[in-house]
């Protein structure tokens, strides 16, 4: 199964980092909501576990907000292989405007 692994650095406190991820999960909700279906997060303390539906493809993953960094993991199912590269693309630069 292909991973996603994007790791963001910030330079925010971890309580506005994780401020701001939790909020960027709602605007996806509201946003992309053509797109993305089945949209669950379930957070403990500074780390979150996600599972949507994209295109009919099950997505699920990890985000992790650390001191310095936030690292996002996800699985893929091998359909979507040739889209990893732009799914990771976009994490980066969605995640990195949001944590500048």
């Amino acid at each position: 199964m292909p991973k996603v692994s994007v790791d963001v650095p910030h330079t925010l406190t971890e309580e506005e980092a994780l401020g701001r991820v939790k909020g960027l999960m709602t605007d996806v909700k509201r946003q992309y909501a053509t797109y993305f279906t089945d949209l669950q997060e379930n957070w403990s303390e500074k780390r979150g576990e996600f599972s949507l539906k994209a295109m009919g493809f099950n997505i699920s993953g990890t985000i992790a907000v650390a001191p310095q960094q936030v690292a996002f993991r996800a699985d893929l199912p091998f359909a979507a292989t040739p889209f990893k590269g732009r799914i990771e693309d976009a994490v980066r630069d969605e995640a990195t405007r949001l944590l500048a």
